[in-house]
Formats: structure tokens, sequence, C-alpha cells
């Protein structure tokens, strides 16, 4: 079967210039698909883009469903009203290279902040109900993912079957009622910040960008 000659780019969001220490589905993303449609280029092909674990692989992901934190744009955000201009200019980064271990650090700070003003009900009207459709319609994953990274936080990152309380290691029903009181407000925030509809709208704005330039986006999940 024949199939029309095409040329592309492999490129993860993470390696586009911009962003606080890593690259963003931010604005460097509408720059890089502009630049693609003026190269006649058809393709971008990334690579997983799910939350990763110490390593910042890709293929390393604690999540198959999940969004990573990392690629949410802040200024998208600020945007949004969730923060403050000023809240972006907290942290230098070397232009130069990608620097994972502090940009997860200013980066849940801030989305933490975001979290909050959230919360409080201030920002985009529309966001309430945003966030409220994507947990209706995730609901299959995303709670008890919330629940786990929680968890790992709670519990110095350390991988699951190395946690102190074994119940909750083996899911027993009472010690993870608990746990989800005692973190419900870590759990709400990991689903508002760290996997939730912010990633996922900004990623659907790229790609109904990209369709209309004729570009399609092709994710990697195997080597």
């Amino acid at each position: 079967m024949p199939f029309p000659r095409s040329a592309g780019v492999l490129l993860h969001p993470t390696s586009l210039p911009g962003g606080l220490g890593v690259g963003d589905l931010g604005e460097s993303a509408h720059r890089f698909v502009d630049f693609l449609h003026a190269a006649g280029m058809g393709l971008w092909q990334v690579l997983p883009l799910g939350p990763t674990s110490g390593a910042n692989s890709p293929y390393q992901s604690l999540s198959s469903f999940a969004g990573n934190p990392l690629l949410i744009s802040l200024d998208a955000l600020a945007a949004s009203g969730l923060l403050r201009p000023a809240d972006l200019q907290t942290a230098l980064f070397a232009e130069d290279r990608a620097d994972y271990v502090r940009a997860t650090a200013v980066k849940e700070k801030l989305l933490r902040k975001a979290f909050e003003t959230f919360a409080s009900g201030r920002g985009d009207k529309a966001l309430p109900e945003e966030q409220s459709r994507f947990r209706r319609d995730q609901a299959g994953w995303l709670d008890d993912f919330a629940l786990f990274v929680a968890l790992r936080a709670r519990f110095g990152g350390r991988a699951w079957f190395d946690w102190p309380d074994a119940d909750l290691a083996a899911r027993k029903p009472a010690a993870l009622a608990k746990a989800r009181k005692e973190l419900e407000r870590d759990i709400v925030a990991d689903c508002v910040s760290s996997s939730d509809a912010f990633a996922q709208m900004l990623w659907d704005l790229n790609g109904k960008i990209a369709v209309g330039f004729g570009i399609e986006r092709v994710t990697v999940t195997a080597r």
C-alpha cells in the first residue's frame, strides 16, 4: 500500500526553549508549530508526555494517563488569573540547558499557588467547569493517581513497595480511606495542578493549531 512522502521532527516539548528550566506547551510550542509549517513539515513526533520519576526520562513514567506537570505553561496560568506575572520572575535559569531539578521545585511551588488561587474561586470563571468535567471524564484513574502522588510525596518519593505503611502499599481499604481523608487537599491539588485539565487544554489547543496547518502529532511509546 503506497504512502505519501512526508517529513517531520522528533522533539519532546521539554526541549523547547523558554519556560522555567525546561520547555512546556505554551508559547514556545506555538512557535514550533509555526516553524514546522513554514519548513513544510508534516509530522511532530513527540516522546511520552507522562509525569516522570527521578531520572526524568519520558520512558519512566508514573502514569499511562496523566500529563507531566512540567509541561504546563505558567504563562497560560497567569493569563487565566491563577498566577501573577511577578510570580514568573521568581527564578532565573540558564537559557542553553535544561534544569529538571530546579524546574521541578519551582514549578511545583507555583502550581500549588495556582491551585490555591483556583480553590479560592479566583481566576478564569470557566476553569471550575472545565476541571469538574475533566474529573468526571477521567474518574477511572485520576483520583487513585492523585492519592498515589500525595502518598509518594509524603514518603519522600520512595517506591510504593518501600513505603513504611504496609497497609497502604497493599491497598488495604481502611488505610486508603484514612489517607484520602488526611491528604484530601493535596489530592485535590494534584487533580487540578499535576495531571489535570490545564495540561490537557493546552495540548488540545496546540493540536488544533497543528491540525489547521496540516501537521500531525505522533507520540512515541516504544524505542
